[in-house]
């Protein structure tokens, strides 16, 4: 990946203070989807950080790793595939729920959206605690599902969310906090 176009999207993420709640800082990556040649350069980042492997379905978790993944799954010519929040599917699905600070989460994938022996990436904007794609993984080998790596843009590294994952499954991210 080139430095200097990390750079460049690094440079154009804002830090938003008490949002959603006081004390937190929200990293917004509205400014990178508003910028098309940005956008596009971010795209190209997480190709670079896919490899040489290709995938065969991109899965991304709700929200902002639908914006992402559908663009990634169109530059790259495979089907995209969305992980929701609980009764958000209007067809069958599995399940999985995972911890949060106070309480727990639920999210779906339909039943037939990844097949046995399918190469997936999944995708999301921001790597946490790591529950939400801990769950997504979850969903995804139930499905036999074969994830070849999980890219995020952002990981905040003070939460860390990496010991969440498989430590089997290749994880990259574009930028670190």
């Amino acid at each position: 990946m080139n430095q200097e176009t990390l750079e460049r999207i690094h440079s154009s993420i804002r830090d938003v203070h008490d949002f959603p709640k006081p004390g937190i800082v929200f990293k917004d990556i509205t400014p990178i989807l508003a910028d098309g040649e940005l956008f596009r350069l971010t795209i190209d980042c997480f190709i670079d950080a896919i490899g040489e492997e290709k995938p065969t379905k991109i899965v991304g978790i709700d929200a902002r790793g639908f914006i992402f993944g559908a663009a990634l799954a169109d530059r790259l010519g495979v089907g995209f595939v969305p992980v929701r929040k609980k009764g958000k599917l209007p067809w069958e699905t599995n399940g999985a729920s995972y911890s949060l600070e106070y309480g727990e989460a639920h999210v779906e994938i339909h039943k037939d959206a990844v097949h046995a022996g399918e190469k997936v990436v999944l995708i999301d904007d921001l790597l946490a605690t790591g529950g939400t794609a801990e769950a997504a993984l979850k969903l995804i080998k139930g499905l036999g599902g074969e994830i070849i790596c999980i890219v995020f843009l952002i990981e905040l590294l003070f939460l860390e969310g990496r010991k969440s994952l498989d430590a089997d499954i290749r994880t990259e991210t574009l930028l670190q906090y």
